[in-house]
């Protein structure tokens, strides 16, 4: 089994179909040529995952930082109007 099919097949949702349908073209071609495209392939099909990757975990931190600033704004809100209530009441007093 050459590098390609071990590195295209078990994962393919992890890349774009138009690779592995390039890694299943390359794999149909003779040895010889094969053999010096194999390296390359592997490297590209590596960098697609590692890129899906950071796409992903970029993706994740946003959808955090979304709802940390909800939060924070929900929060501000009631210290606003626990602000605003504490003033109303110490007027009330003077």
């Amino acid at each position: 089994m050459n590098d390609i099919t071990r590195t295209a097949a078990p994962k393919t949702e992890d890349v774009p179909a138009d690779l592995v349908e390039l890694a299943e073209a390359i794999s149909q071609l003779p040895t010889e040529q094969r053999a010096a495209i194999d390296p390359v392939m592997v490297r590209v099909m590596q960098g697609a995952r590692r890129r899906r990757r950071i796409l992903s975990l970029v993706q994740d931190a946003l959808s955090q930082l979304r709802l940390d600033m909800k939060y924070l704004m929900f929060d501000l809100e009631a210290t606003r109007r626990e602000r605003d209530e504490y003033r109303e009441r110490l007027e009330e007093d003077v």
